[in-house]
């Protein structure tokens, strides 16, 4: 008895010793990779310690100042809770960093005002705020108007990054040309220029750090700085991401439509040999099924450029001879629910192709356009 008591507990030794050498062994590996738990206390603590000077643009952090110290801190460690955003904030950054460092370089800005965009939108195309802001740099109506965005029922230029890019940096030169700090500018870019206007004028003070402005703005710089820490070093902060996880920059070819007529998005997908969705994403400008009456540059996939016109000449040519035939003329105690179920189409397509929401009143007599489709009847024969 004695004996097997003492071979039991020399296994329950062995077993003890073997798993205390894995857990060692895995944490020497864990150690050895540089893969810290980024969210353990002492990770984080050791994650927000500065090491060098911080600037904004080329201009001073004022870290000396405890109270500046705590915000950056703060902020850096709300941004650090949200690992699924952080991923995504790398991930995306090869896809538009290129751009937006190219265009800022060639106007002579500094490179740190990218981080404005990851801020504003974490780089998605369709961001929205309760404050009417959309797309990646976030403008409202008036603002995007005014720097030359195309904000309509049709177009929405605030979700094209490239135009919207180009409009933000345009804004942000214009800040700096009235405030002298580039870190003002920022500031007035989440406000407003007047507003921040007039608390530098009332609180007698021109220094970011050294004013008391709305919360959302008083921790806009810390948010901004915070990213450009986590991107500039993500790293340090456990994220290690290859080459390959990577998003890709956008590649496309541009051509250019100029139409008296709105034209159905099918029509330029398929001359541009792709889909409707695809040509969707690739302007996502764009807010209907249809391109509206104008002159337009679209982006369509790389190399679909040799031979579009042409295909897009026929393809809008054989639609417009084929609309004739396809018009459905409302008769008395039609509505767009009988109409459907007549042709065999839904509602929905219905008021797609026609441009109708489902409160439209259809008169006696007019015509209702169904998109043609291969093997159907001409409508004329439906209409008899």
């Amino acid at each position: 008895m004695i004996f097997s008591k003492i071979i039991n507990l020399s296994r329950f030794t062995i077993l003890l010793l073997m798993s205390l050498l894995i857990s060692g062994c895995g944490q020497i590996t864990s150690t050895s990779m540089g893969m810290n738990n980024p969210s353990s206390p002492q990770s984080l603590v050791a994650a927000i310690k500065l090491s060098e000077p911080l600037t904004f643009c080329g201009e001073e952090v004022p870290l000396y100042d405890n109270t500046i110290k705590e915000r950056l801190e703060r902020e850096l460690l709300i941004c650090l809770d949200n690992k699924d955003d952080i991923i995504m904030w790398i991930k995306r950054t090869n896809r538009y960093f290129p751009y937006v460092e190219n265009i800022l370089k060639n106007n002579s800005m500094p490179d740190d005002l990218k981080y404005i965009a990851v801020a504003e939108s974490a780089l998605r195309t369709h961001a929205s705020s309760n404050k009417g802001a959309v797309g990646y740099w976030q403008f409202i109506e008036p603002t995007a108007v005014k720097y030359g965005l195309t904000v309509n029922n049709d177009i929405d230029e605030r979700r094209n990054f490239f135009l919207s890019t180009n409009a933000a940096i345009r804004y942000l030169r214009e800040l700096y040309n009235i405030f002298g700090s580039w870190t003002l500018a920022a500031a007035a870019y989440n406000m407003g220029e007047d507003g921040l206007k007039t608390e530098i004028l009332v609180q007698k003070a021109n220094n970011y750090y050294n004013l008391y402005l709305f919360q959302e703005t008083q921790r806009y710089i810390f948010r901004i700085l915070a990213i450009k820490m986590i991107l500039s070093n993500p790293e340090k902060y456990g994220y290690f991401l290859s080459n390959e996880d990577l998003y890709n920059p956008i590649d496309f070819d541009q051509v250019q439509i100029t139409t008296d007529q709105p034209v159905p998005l099918n029509i330029i997908s398929e001359a541009a040999n792709t889909y409707f969705k695809t040509i969707r994403e690739l302007n996502p400008q764009i807010r209907n099924y249809y391109l509206p009456t104008g002159s337009f540059i679209l982006n369509i996939p790389k190399g679909a450029s040799l031979g579009f016109a042409e295909r897009f000449d026929n393809i809008l040519s054989k639609w417009i001879k084929e609309k004739d035939n396809q018009l459905y003329t409302v008769q008395s105690g039609d509505n767009l629910s009988l109409i459907a179920e007549r042709l065999n189409v839904s509602v929905k397509a219905l008021m797609i192709w026609n441009g109708l929401t489902s409160t439209s009143k259809l008169a006696v007599g007019q015509k209702i356009f169904v998109f043609p489709v291969n093997n159907e009847p001409p409508l004329e024969q439906i209409n008899e």
